[in-house]
């Protein structure tokens, strides 16, 4: 049996851009990424703090140290710029490798930087 757990999160990232017209996608600046260890194309569930919004997409590379986070195709519909998003990838985990797993939990600041 695999259990399905979260793996990482970035927590209260802040929405820097939502474009409508573009194929589906989030957007997140690359070194957030690796921060959160989270992998180009990888699933993730995004939940919106200012107006409970929840969806599934894929994570596409940003430039490293640019601080994006873009909502990218229908999603945009969902958020706001200067919204509070969770982004959280999860993974596949047997019952004893879930017993001791800690996922990584990256909190953001209002520049979309690593707090602290």
């Amino acid at each position: 049996m695999q259990l399905t757990i979260l793996k990482s999160k970035l927590h209260r990232a802040a929405v820097t851009d939502a474009n409508l017209h573009y194929e589906g996608s989030i957007g997140i600046s690359r070194d957030l990424m690796d921060a959160a260890n989270i992998l180009p194309y990888e699933q993730v569930d995004v939940a919106n703090i200012a107006n409970g919004a929840r969806f599934t997409t894929y994570v596409i590379e940003l430039p490293a140290q640019s601080g994006e986070i873009v909502i990218n195709g229908a999603a945009a519909h969902l958020v706001n710029v200067g919204d509070r998003v969770i982004i959280m990838g999860y993974a596949a985990f047997s019952p004893e490798e879930a017993k001791t797993h800690k996922p990584q939990i990256v909190r953001l600041n209002e520049k979309n930087e690593v707090a602290g």
